[in-house]
């Protein structure tokens, strides 16, 4: 098995080269290609979540993923929050910043590193994270009562596992970012 830095190179030049053995014709399935269908779920329940949150609790998705982030691991880092939701430091950067001016949000020097910033949750926070989280666990309960129990578990498990198979197909693996956290 190759090195972490070798398989890098190697993906890296598969997702670079060009495409030599290009099939005329052919075409995606789009009901068994699992990227488009994570795509098209992903989307579709991201877009319904954000207009129920924004019109009930006035927090958009972004917002109530950094927040129910910051429920299960409290004081954490920007760039940990970035590694674990897949955006870019940016926008999660400006979303913070916005939340910290609603009191939904504290940002705290780390007392071993006077450079990094550390974000929880408000007690505002927390109190309207309590009120979302209701909805949001109804919203999964809808979603997945045409599956068994057996078949919701199979369906975590697997989701688990491409989530952990993702630096197969990623650039460069993990960034230098995520390697820091």
């Amino acid at each position: 098995m190759p090195s972490g830095r070798a398989r890098r190179a190697r993906d890296r030049a598969i997702d670079q080269a060009p495409a030599t053995d290009a099939t005329p014709g052919l075409r995606l399935d789009l009901e068994r290609y699992v990227p488009a269908l994570l795509t098209f779920v992903a989307n579709k329940l991201s877009h319904s979540a954000s207009t129920t949150y924004q019109s009930r609790f006035g927090v958009n998705v972004t917002e109530w993923r950094i927040m129910s982030l910051l429920a299960i691991e409290p004081g954490i880092s920007a760039a940990r929050i970035c590694q674990v939701i897949g955006f870019d430091k940016g926008p999660v950067s400006r979303t913070i910043a916005s939340m910290e001016k609603r009191d939904l949000v504290a940002i705290d020097e780390d007392p071993s590193d006077a450079r990094r910033r550390l974000i929880r949750l408000t007690p505002q926070g927390e109190s309207l994270h309590d009120e979302i989280i209701v909805v949001a666990l109804e919203r999964e309960r809808r979603l997945t009562a045409c599956l068994t129990p057996e078949q919701r578990d199979t369906l975590i498990d697997l989701l688990n596992r491409l989530h952990a198979n993702l630096p197969a197909v990623t650039m460069s693996g993990t960034s230098r970012r995520e390697r820091r956290d």
